[in-house]
Parts: structure tokens; C-alpha cells; sequence
């Protein structure tokens, strides 16, 4: 989920240091925001002001709760912004609605030309867009950049969609009779997004939705609205310059108010929800009870199993990025590393020297690798496993602290010596712990990874092609996302991203994706002059 990015292992000392986070000096007012600061003036070319309005639909607005945005870099107010209120949010779905009857009679190749017009206005915000991503979640500035290209990634992908999808013609029994297969938009999308990706999803889903011919209604995380406010201005202007409802792509910020109104309507054809498994189970027995459709991206626990023969040169940079990048807070993120035991110390001895090598810091500051938690919560997430790591007969072979600086950081840890099916090793902890295992076997290997609730990513390494196959067939890996000689994280926007099990069973982006977005219909024309049934059934 996002482009590659490349690590650097540069040594420089573990707690790190530099630039003053997020470009302030540690005397700078705690009661002024971030947004008023000259270092911070980049924000206003996203159109985001002191205070902002968290509701479009055709026209800004929102008379809901009032929340501040906070730099997890160093827990500094960003700027504020004024949430929607079950009113707009009623409104919002009227307006979109109405929207629709327009945009659904707009051809597809046209509404494919609305979304390249979508991704080339993002491309001209690319890197301050990206700045942003990185301020208000904390991901670090490549990520924050290659998470907006994404979405213009899927621009592309979808601009070439619009003259692609569709139905087949399938031979009939009967003479004179056409069989066609015919798809068509189902209305309205609500798309609900986590804060760890608070473009890129959005992006997946908006992009295929809109040549499908839907329109959107969005509610991104209550913790990253300036992203969310930002983005909709960008998408927002493209539909005024066209002359096209701006409802075509709402917006509604809020909490869970909102995010149960969107469940229970059935006005919204699919819901597309973004979260953990626990608040993702009940958004979908609330959708299932109502017969709508529902796209989830849920939780994921995710393995690297790395046999004797495999290429450590590969192997180490691989699990740093996948276990370190985002500060351990990918859905696609390592948390689970199988070493075979005749290579295990040799490994965890590579990594720990890795970890320690990476540069913590400033996450707008080009140099660093690995920037701050997304919340105090998470924080204490992050120590609340450690601990239970320890009790369970665990090892912590590097990191496990809390680091004594502003912001939300916490070291990047690696545990050892735990039985796979520890109960903390069974857990998604959204923070950079990894857990380090030994196995004997491909077949234990193999039992292992498919053990946990989630079925999102995985991975082997290995030069034996045999093994390869079986890793990909029916009794190797049960997760969505299956990788041979590369990490759990960094998938490509063309093939189909999602998982098994408690991780969902959605899958957005790529591949045959879009038709989540679509209802088919069987059509049978008959074009002659005779009645015939089918199956030679006779009814005279």
C-alpha cells in the first residue's frame, strides 16, 4: 500500500536529533497554531485555514463539533476543523443523490476524463499534499509523497478503465436471442478511511467509483481532517471547472455519529470501510442487516518467513522497511518473522544492527526514516504490548522504550523467544514491535503463517522455486496479498489489494476491483419473431 520507498542505513544515533520537529523550535508558543507559523504557510496553498469547514456538498459548511488537528511530531495544534452534524450529514446524501442523476449520464470515457483532470490536479500538488499527509499523521515525507502518487497511480488506472469494463456477450440456446451481460452503477459509495492512509484509500475508491459512474460520500479518520478537507478542495475544484455538481465527491467529516448514519442508510449502495476488525465486524453486521453491500479492509498479521537458502542481502533491508516503515502502522506491516533456525541468530543479530541504524526525527525532514505514532494512544498501545511480550516469555532483543522527546516516538523493537501461538503474537499491535520466531519446517512455517484471524499479506524468502509454487497454491499461504522475495508491504496499485478471514474478504485498486462498484445485469434480447423457451420447454 504505496510506493516503494528506498532505506538508507546511514548510521547515526538511535534517539536521533536535528531539526526541530516539524520545522519549530522547542520555545515556540504551545497555544499558537501550527497553521498561523510563516514555516507553515505551504499549508494555505492546500486552500486549509485557521479554522475550516468539514462538510462539502456543493458548498462548504459543517455545524457539528469543532476538533483540532494535532503534529504527532510533537503534539502542537495544526488548525481546526468544524465537523458535520447528522443535519448536514442528511443533507449531504440529498445533494449527492441529486448529483447522481447527472453524473450517471455522463458516458464512462467522460467520466474517465474527470478523473484524469482529478489526478493532474493532485500531481500539481504532489509534494505539498504529501507535506501534509506527513504533518497531521506523521508518516515520513517519501511515504507522505508516495501516498498522493497513488492516488494519481489510480487516476491513470481508472482514465484507461472507462474504455474497458463491461460485460460479455454470451452465446444463447435460442435462436434469434442475445445474451448480454450489463453493468451499471449502483448510485452512492460511502467511504469511511483510517487515519494511516488518509489519501491513498480515499483515492482507490474515489477514482474507480467515479468511471463506474457512482458518486462519493466521504468520512475520513476524525484524527487526520485537514487531509481530508484539503483533498476534497483539490477534487472540488476539478468539478467546478467542469461544470459538474460538486456533490458529485462530498465530504463529511465527523465521528462515530456519522459513521453509523452511513451504515445504517440505505441509501448508500456500498459502503467502503477502512478500520480495525472490531469496529469493521459491527459495520458489517449493521450493513448486512440492511442487504447493502459492503467492501472492507480490515486488519492484517502480517509474516516474513525466510528459509536457509534465502538471500539476506534481501532479506534485512526487506523487513526493515516492512516492519519499520509508518512507525509499524501499514495494515501490510511485518509483525510476525519466521527465521529457520539454523539462520536465526544470524539474522536477528543483522537486524538489530539495522534497527539501530535508523534515523528518527522529524518526518518533513528529508533525512529521516522513521517518524512518530499517530496518537498518545498509540503510545500506550505500543507499551502495553511490550510488556505483555515480556510476561508471555518474550526477549526484547532491541527498542521497547518510549524515546524521551516531544511528539509520539517510541523505539522500534524486535522480540525474540516467544511460541508462535502466544497470544500477544496472535494480536495486530498497530506499532513497530516484531516478532522473531523459530521454525524447523516448510510445513510449520506454513501452519504458522496461516494460524492467526487476519489473512491480509505475507511473505517468503527463498531461492527453491518448488517452494515458491506451494506458497502460492492451495495449501500455502490463505492471506490475499502473497510474496515471494520481497516484503509484506508496498503493494502496487494494478492488482487487486485486500484479505481473508477477520481481514475482510474486500479488495480495492486493481484487477477486477472496480465491479464492487457496479451491479450486473443478465440481458436476454430476442430479436426474431418466435418465442422459444429455454431448456426446450414447451408451454402451449
Amino acid at each position: 500500500m504505496m510506493q516503494p520507498v528506498t532505506l538508507s542505513l546511514a548510521v547515526r544515533p538511535l534517539l536521533g536529533g536535528g531539526k526541530a520537529l516539524c520545522g519549530l523550535r522547542p520555545s515556540a508558543a504551545m497555544s499558537t497554531l501550527l497553521i498561523q507559523q510563516p514555516a507553515y504557510a505551504w499549508l494555505q496553498e492546500l486552500g486549509l485555514k485557521e479554522d475550516n469547514p468539514g462538510v462539502f456538498n456543493g458548498s462548504w459548511g459543517g455545524r457539528g463539533e469543532v476538533v483540532t488537528s494535532y503534529c504527532p511530531a510533537n503534539n502542537e495544534p495544526i488548525a481546526r476543523v468544524r465537523q458535520a452534524t447528522l443535519g448536514d450529514y442528511e443533507e449531504t446524501v440529498q445533494k449527492a443523490k441529486e448529483a447522481w442523476q447527472i453524473w450517471a449520464d455522463i458516458p464512462a470515457p467522460k467520466r474517465g476524463e474527470i478523473v484524469r483532470q482529478i489526478g493532474d490536479a493532485l500531481r500539481k500538488k504532489l509534494k505539498v499534499l504529501g507535506n501534509l499527509v506527513s504533518l497531521e499523521m506523521g508518516k515520513i515525507s517519501v511515504e507522505g509523497v508516495g501516498e498522493v502518487q497513488e492516488y494519481i497511480d489510480i487516476c491513470d488506472y481508472a482514465v484507461g478503465l472507462s474504455r474497458m469494463f463491461g460485460g460479455p456477450v454470451l452465446p444463447s440456446e435460442r435462436p434469434g436471442h442475445a445474451l448480454i451481460e450489463q453493468w451499471n452503477p449502483l448510485g452512492l459509495v460511502g467511504i469511511i478511511t483510517a487515519f494511516n492512509f488518509p489519501v491513498a484509500v480515499y483515492g482507490w475508491n474515489n477514482a474507480l467509483a467515479l468511471v463506474c459512474g457512482n458518486c462519493c460520500l466521504w468520512k475520513g479518520a476524525p484524527t487526520t481532517p485537514l487531509t481530508s478537507v484539503a483533498v476534497t478542495h483539490i477534487v472540488a475544484q476539478v468539478l467546478e471547472d467542469n461544470k459538474l455538481p460538486g456533490a458529485i465527491c462530498s465530504l463529511a467529516c465527523g465521528g462515530t455519529d456519522v459513521g453509523a448514519a452511513m451504515s445504517k442508510d440505505e441509501r448508500i449502495s456500498l459502503l467502503s470501510f477502512t478500520g480495525s476488525t472490531n469496529v469493521g465486524k459491527h459495520v458489517s453486521l449493521v450493513v448486512q442487516e440492511r442487504f447493502g453491500r459492503q467492501l472492507l479492509e480490515l486488519g492484517g498479521n502480517n509474516a516474513i518467513i525466510v528459509f536457509d537458502d534465502a538471500d539476506l542481502n534481501m532479506v534485512i533491508p526487506s523487513v526493515l522497511f516492512a516492519a519499520v516503515g509508518t512507525a509499524g502502522q501499514r495494515c501490510t506491516t511485518t509483525r510476525r518473522l519466521f527465521l529457520h533456525e539454523s539462520i536465526h541468530d544470524n539474522v536477528v543479530e543483522k537486524l538489530v544492527k539495522a534497527y539501530k541504524q535508523v534515523r528518527i526525527g522529524d518526518p518533513l525532514d528529508s533525512d529521516t526514516l522513521y517518524g512518530p505514532l499517530h496518537t498518545k494512544q498509540a503510545v500506550d498501545m505500543y507499551k502495553n504490548a511490550v510488556e505483555q511480550a515480556k510476561q508471555q516469555g518474550g526477549t526484547v532483543a532491541c527498542g521497547g522504550k518510549v524515546i524521551d522527546r516531544p511528539g509520539n516516538y517510541v523505539e522500534p523493537t524486535i522480540v525474540t523467544g516467544l511460541p508462535h501461538n502466544a497470544s500477544i503474537v496472535h494480536t495486530e499491535t498497530f506499532a513497530p514491535v516484531l516478532y522473531v520466531l523459530k521454525f524447523k519446517s516448510e510445513e510449520e512455517a506454513f501452519a504458522w503463517n496461516n494460524e492467526v484471524k487476519q489473512g491480509l499479506s505475507s511473505s517468503i524468502f527463498t531461492k527453491d522455486v518448488g517452494r515458491m509454487f506451494r506458497w502460492m497454491g492451495p495449501k500455502g499461504s490463505d492471506c490475499g496479498i502473497v510474496n515471494v522475495n520481497i516484503p509484506t508491504s508496498g503493494a502496487e496499485i494494478g492488482g487487486a489489494f485486500g484479505g481473508e478471514k477477520h481481514t475482510g474478504g474486500g479488495r480495492e485498486s486493481g484487477s477486477d476491483a472496480w465491479k464492487h462498484y457496479m451491479r450486473r445485469s443478465t440481458c436476454t434480447i430476442n430479436y426474431s419473431k418466435e418465442l422459444p423457451l429455454a431448456q426446450g420447454i414447451k408451454f402451449e
